[in-house]
């Protein structure tokens, strides 16, 4: 008998009906000239291979990319909200101090 099947543990261990339950923001850098991109799915590896494989108009040029930073949200409102407050300049200025180790060198 499967433990994990009894009806005493369906409590603990839900079953997910989703592949995934939350919402990421993201910012990948340019390997090539060092753009910054920001942006939000639902998939992030996923994403991440189409910004790789040119699947993406917007980053094909500038290809190869290389995560630097990602946020998870619970809800796709408050993922866009943050992409949104990401690309302004005090967004920018979040980031930059955030990441000020891996922008000087000093980081991993």
């Amino acid at each position: 008998m499967n433990l994990y099947s009894t009806r005493q543990w369906k409590h603990l261990y839900p079953v997910r009906k989703e592949i995934s339950m939350f919402w990421y923001t993201y910012v990948i850098q340019s390997l090539e000239d060092r753009y910054w991109y920001t942006g939000c799915t639902n998939n992030l590896r996923r994403r991440l291979k189409m910004h790789n494989d040119g699947e993406i108009s917007i980053t094909k040029n500038r290809r190869p990319f290389k995560l630097i930073y990602c946020e998870v949200c619970l809800n796709r409102e408050d993922a866009f909200a943050r992409e949104k407050y990401l690309k302004t300049g005090m967004g920018k200025r979040y980031l930059r101090n955030r990441l000020k180790k891996f922008l000087t060198g000093q980081g991993i």
